[in-house]
């Protein structure tokens, strides 16, 4: 498969993150009203890790991806709000010791704070919080502009990334959503 790991001793990884998603609306986590089923969602649980404990220490979007980033609490890595935070991109982060590690990494989708990401190989962002259809993007750098669904565009670009990375290294692909629009559910299946 596309996810193979390029060295046991050092796994793939593929972080999935989406705003404002409720355990509820992933059927890996059995939720018992069964209110979706998300059958390749539930078999990339299933084959890899599922998160049943976590906490999340500032449900914010942007101080939530900086919390997550750098491991450290709002108060320490100074990205309190989406309003006037700016991420402070000199600390250390999770991405930056994978990549000094011979991880390739990259990050697709919804960024939110502020300077360009560091500690990536590939990027290809929202600026700021994106819209849904037809979004403007900033890839490596240079403003692009696409043509349809952010969620839609974000998993392909996430399937392109993975389909023509360097197979000889281990990666690490952050693959970031905006929060789920009204017509979320269908890009969830697939």
């Amino acid at each position: 498969t596309v996810v193979e790991a390029a060295e046991t001793s050092r796994p793939n990884i593929l972080f999935i993150f989406s705003d404002d998603l409720t355990c509820q609306a992933l059927s890996c986590y059995g939720e018992s009203r069964g209110l979706l089923e998300t059958p390749q969602m539930d078999r990339v649980a299933r084959e890899g890790m599922l998160f049943d404990r976590c906490l999340v220490t500032n449900s914010i979007c942007g101080p939530s991806r900086a919390t997550i980033l750098t491991g450290k609490y709002s108060h320490k890595n100074g990205f309190y709000n989406n309003s006037n935070s700016r991420f402070d991109s000199t600390q250390t982060t999770f991405p930056k010791l994978m990549q000094a590690a011979g991880y390739a990494t990259a990050i697709i989708g919804k960024w939110h704070l502020v300077p360009d990401p560091v500690g990536f190989d590939h990027w290809h962002i929202l600026p700021g919080q994106g819209i849904y259809y037809n979004p403007p993007m900033i890839k490596d750098g240079e403003q692009v502009k696409h043509t349809g669904y952010t969620t839609d565009l974000i998993t392909d670009f996430t399937i392109e990334w993975l389909k023509n990375r360097d197979p000889s290294k281990p990666f690490l692909m952050m693959s970031q959503h905006k929060a789920p629009h009204r017509e979320w559910a269908p890009a969830l299946r697939h």
